[in-house]
């Protein structure tokens, strides 16, 4: 009996340890975990929470938090890396022991910038008193090498002197803050201000040591912290999140050509909780093929109640799809190769795929490679828009991801209703972009989407080129059936028959609701557009069906539906 109680306190010790103990994340092959605490060369889990980076003479610098069980301050950590994969723990860079302002007291987001002109690496960060969250003041440290021991300045609000009063304290509020140092040379930092309800960008002293000027007051009473500030191709970026404490919340992005004015309003980035994550840095992997930019997230562990130290990290490649336009897509693993400035999603299985559908023998396309086109069939051609890759994401499902946009397959607004449209999206570990391959016989497969249990599907057993790819019950119909066939770049492409009698010259033009192409748009082509959507028909009668399909796709999203129909009734009626 002694022995079955013994067994048993282990079994409850062991299911305690694995409860309590977080996910600890090693990295093998240039890959990195994400939701996972990132573990040292040394196997000890690496504590840079809220923390920056910088990259000098060949190594990544990477400084953040690290605190004890009452989340007080006990030592900003630097690690380094010139990979930054395998990370080399250099030590306590500030501690309590640096100054007595340091020994009991709160130290948030530290941020390192090398200094040009003084061959220094100053540090600002943000201070609280340990005793309560009002003081909310900026703090700076510096020293001459990056992994040495910093000295300490001391702490202070931004123009504490000059008379402004900020919630009954002189000078302006600094709370979640960063760094920044423009292609000039100048330095900036910028915090939360008037209890997180602004954000302030100061431009600093020769030295990066003090304030030398309020540049802009940026979103003000916008309730944005989780500042980092990034210049690309000429354009100023500010990635910023809400303020919801602990909890994680949408960040959002804007724009400038200037850092003083002429911001964009507020972009959404990544999804409504940022992947349960906060911005602390993006960094600028640079290397001999291309520049990534590396957002850097933490994962809070207040959120569910843990300590500071029990945080995780997320990592993501942000995209760049115009100067304007940014993506942050969600991968659960990251491969990483430094030295030639790629950050992308690991994909094991490297062969494309065609994906031929059994009813139409036309293949899967995302001929419109924007985001949110709803995808197509089309005759196989070999193109890149034909080609997909399959991505594991376990439990017996898969991403389907294009070859040409790198967009994945997505069931539009995580619909659960038939006739949910497909469209690509970037890729965000929704259940609503994994997909379940079931046979069908005969080499063939339905598709099951994860979130709403439907099969991809072609509208309406649709035979021509245009046909639209949608979600729907199953009904075991061959329109519903999937081959999957293996693809090199070189390969000739599959001829499809179509009926083409008389193909549509490249010089044609097509009359937005002429449906018949008889040349004028008229009643007969309200009527056939009504029996289309009603499904008595399945293509127009035109010499080329692609040509009635394009005439009634009259606002041109590749998609005819009733918006279409009633842009046609205006026409009609001399509206439009």
């Amino acid at each position: 009996m002694k022995k079955v109680f013994i067994s048993l306190a282990l079994v409850i010790l062991l299911t305690m340890l694995t409860i309590t103990i977080p996910s600890i994340s090693v990295a093998t092959d240039g890959i990195i975990t994400n939701g996972a605490q990132f573990k040292d060369t040394s196997g000890n889990a690496i504590h840079a929470h809220g923390g920056g980076m910088i990259n000098y003479e060949g190594y990544y610098y990477w400084y953040g938090e690290y605190r004890d069980s009452s989340n007080y301050f006990l030592g900003v950590r630097c690690y380094r890396t010139k990979d930054l994969v395998n990370w080399e723990y250099r030590g306590e860079v500030l501690s309590p022991n640096s100054a007595s302002e340091l020994a009991k007291c709160n130290v948030e987001r530290p941020k390192v910038m090398y200094n040009e002109s003084t061959k220094e690496f100053v540090m600002w960060m943000h201070w609280e008193n340990g005793v309560h969250y009002g003081e909310a003041r900026a703090a700076v440290a510096y020293c001459k090498t990056p992994d040495g021991k910093y000295t300490y300045q001391g702490s202070f609000r931004p123009y504490a002197n000059s008379g402004v009063i900020d919630h009954d304290l002189p000078g302006y509020m600094s709370r979640d803050c960063s760094v920044f140092v423009d292609t000039d040379g100048k330095g900036y930092f910028i915090s939360s201000s008037n209890e997180n309800m602004d954000l302030h960008l100061y431009e600093l002293t020769y030295d990066y040591k003090n304030i030398a000027s309020l540049k802009a007051k940026l979103y003000v009473g916008k309730q944005r912290e989780a500042p980092c500030l990034i210049k690309r191709n000429g354009y100023y970026y500010l990635i910023t999140s809400g303020c919801t404490g602990w909890s994680p919340n949408q960040a959002k992005y804007a724009y400038s050509k200037n850092l003083a004015n002429g911001w964009s309003e507020l972009y959404n980035l990544g999804d409504s909780t940022t992947y349960k994550s906060q911005p602390t840095f993006i960094m600028p992997v640079q290397g001999s093929k291309a520049t990534t930019y590396l957002y850097m997230g933490d994962r809070w562990a207040g959120a569910w109640g843990g300590k500071v130290n029990d945080s995780q990290y997320i990592w993501l490649p942000l995209e760049f799809k115009t100067d304007t336009s940014l993506e942050l897509p969600y991968y659960s693993t990251l491969k990483i190769n430094a030295s030639e400035g790629i950050v992308t999603e690991p994909i094991s299985d490297t062969t494309k795929y065609k994906i031929v559908n059994k009813n139409s023998g036309k293949v899967l396309d995302a001929r419109d490679g924007a985001r949110a086109s709803q995808l197509v069939q089309w005759t196989d051609n070999g193109s890149l828009s034909q080609k997909w890759y399959l991505v594991d994401v376990g439990n017996g499902y898969k991403k389907i991801v294009s070859a040409s946009s790198g967009y994945v397959l997505d069931v539009q607004d995580n619909s659960s209703a038939d006739g949910g449209a497909i469209i690509q999206w970037y890729s965000n570990g929704g259940n609503n972009q994994q997909w379940q391959f079931i046979d069908a016989g005969d080499g063939y497969y339905k598709v099951k989407n994860r979130s709403s249990t439907k099969i991809l599907d072609v509208y309406k057993w649709s035979t021509v080129d245009g046909g639209t790819i949608q979600q729907w019950s199953d009904v075991s119909g061959s329109n519903q059936h999937w081959k999957f066939v293996p693809v090199s770049d070189t390969q000739t492409p599959t001829p499809t028959p179509v009926k083409t009698p008389s193909p549509t010259p490249t010089s044609h033009t097509v009359d937005k609701g002429d449906v018949d192409g008889d040349g004028t748009v008229n009643s007969i082509d309200f009527g056939h557009m009504r029996w289309y959507l009603l499904g008595i028909i399945n293509q127009f009668p035109t010499g080329d069906p692609n040509v009635g399909y394009w005439a009634a796709d009259i606002d041109g999203n590749g998609i005819v539906d009733s918006l279409d129909f009633g842009r046609l009734r205006l026409v009609l009626l001399g509206i439009r």
